[in-house]
């Protein structure tokens, strides 16, 4: 099965995000502003990892640009 494309409700109008979606039992996300450029494709199980480390905060000292 395949969901339709998504994205982050905090997702501005500029296209500074990435969609996700649902396809063939993987997790897909591509970049907004290239939509025919490549995917990146992670199993159910490494996508809720990943989630699970964003939602304990782990990668938030990514964005203190050091």
């Amino acid at each position: 099965m395949t969901t339709p494309w998504i994205k982050a409700s905090a997702s501005n109008e500029e296209g500074s995000c990435v969609e996700m979606r649902s396809h063939d039992d993987m997790i897909e996300v591509r970049d907004t502003k290239d939509r025919g450029g490549p995917v990146l494709r992670f199993t159910r199980a490494e996508f809720a990892a990943w989630l699970d480390g964003a939602r304990g905060r782990e990668f938030d000292h990514l964005l203190d640009g050091a």
